[in-house]
């Protein structure tokens, strides 16, 4: 799938896939492709500018985790993220009716064909 294809969505894709619990950045990554079957694969440039940008305006919070020797930065839902969350579902849902009433080549009721 195109990037370009994510542009817009990438708040609305991170917050998801945070919905469940905390996660690692480099999860982060890998949950959005599991999610997406494999068609959309995020990079490491794009998604961490964005994780910073999100905790900045207070939708996530991050905080450090070890593994092992390994300091990570885990990252979760606030409350605001979580209702910014609710928003970016009820804007896609409405964004995808309308997109698929224009592509969709079936007759829709009371409209002359």
């Amino acid at each position: 799938m195109k990037a370009d294809a994510v542009r817009g969505h990438l708040d609305g894709l991170l917050l998801a896939v945070l919905e469940p619990g905390p996660l690692h950045g480099y999860a982060i990554i890998t949950a959005v492709q599991r999610r997406s079957a494999g068609a959309l694969e995020l990079r490491t440039g794009t998604v961490y500018p964005a994780l910073n940008r999100l905790e900045r305006t207070g939708l996530l919070r991050s905080s450090w985790d070890s593994a092992g020797e390994r300091k990570r930065r885990r990252y979760e839902l606030t409350d605001a993220g979580r209702r910014a969350l609710a928003e970016e579902r009820t804007a896609w849902q409405a964004f995808t009716a309308a997109i698929g009433s224009v592509l969709d080549p079936a007759p829709h009721p009371g409209h002359a064909g």
